[in-house]
């Protein structure tokens, strides 16, 4: 009788601006835990990528074709804006993944963008300041070394951002999700989230919902990463 426990694969997407460095305090203790990490690098942000050329779709196909290497149980994990990303991979493929982890994010309505306000043509978006991102609710909060992360973001894809999500599929729906809530608890989260401005995010109706609360800054896995790296152990092994 084969009795060799299956392997379960977390593929790590981060948000705007950030490379697979972004989950380096995470990957160990995911290994540790027995899980088999995979923090990527979507295109356009590797350094000497033109972030110009760069479309929504081949951010979902570069996760798809990960996806399909990989033998074994599938967690996707998605970031901020890389929440959107893991989401359209699972409606592409809602059998293949065991579950979902959006990390202070959530997936998003059909037809939705992540910045109406860009003007057509932006052709990419810099890291902004961090007052800017104060401004718009994404706190520092926990992150030691900003220098750090302001060398190595990359400037995003602008047609990544201002692209429409598309998501067609109602079986992407049954895919368990767990929803690590940093920058707002999930008591409020639950109550004033829907599908209408401003959230625009379809997370009331995923039908196998797990809420946890990790607050700090909206870059958790810079500012508590061992945290992080716990939570997301026990959503693989749900």
């Amino acid at each position: 009788m084969n009795t060799t426990t299956p392997t379960t694969h977390l593929v790590l997407v981060p948000g705007f601006w950030l490379g697979a460095w972004a989950w380096d305090d995470v990957v160990g203790p995911l290994r540790a835990a027995g899980l088999t990490p995979h923090p990527v690098t979507l295109p356009g942000l590797a350094p000497g990528d033109d972030p110009a050329s760069v479309t929504r779709e081949d951010h979902v196909r570069a996760v798809l074709d990960l996806v399909a290497g990989l033998d074994g149980r599938v967690v996707l994990v998605g970031h901020s804006g890389g929440g959107s990303i893991v989401q359209q991979v699972a409606d592409r493929d809602p059998g293949r993944i065991a579950r979902i982890v959006y990390v202070d994010t959530g997936p998003l309505v059909d037809g939705a963008v992540h910045d109406s306000t860009l003007p057509e043509g932006t052709s990419s978006v810099p890291l902004p300041s961090w007052a800017q991102l104060a401004a718009q609710g994404a706190s520092i909060e926990g992150i030691a070394d900003l220098e750090a992360f302001r060398e190595r973001a990359a400037a995003h894809p602008g047609k990544v951002a201002t692209e429409p999500v598309r998501v067609s599929d109602p079986a992407r729906l049954d895919v368990p999700a767990t929803f690590v809530c940093c920058s707002i608890p999930s008591a409020v989260l639950r109550e004033n989230a829907s599908r209408e401005a401003p959230f625009h995010t379809e997370l009331g109706d995923v039908r196998d919902a797990t809420w946890v609360d990790l607050p700090t800054g909206h870059w958790p896995m810079l500012s508590r990463p061992a945290d992080l790296a716990a939570v997301l152990v026990d959503a693989a092994r749900a």
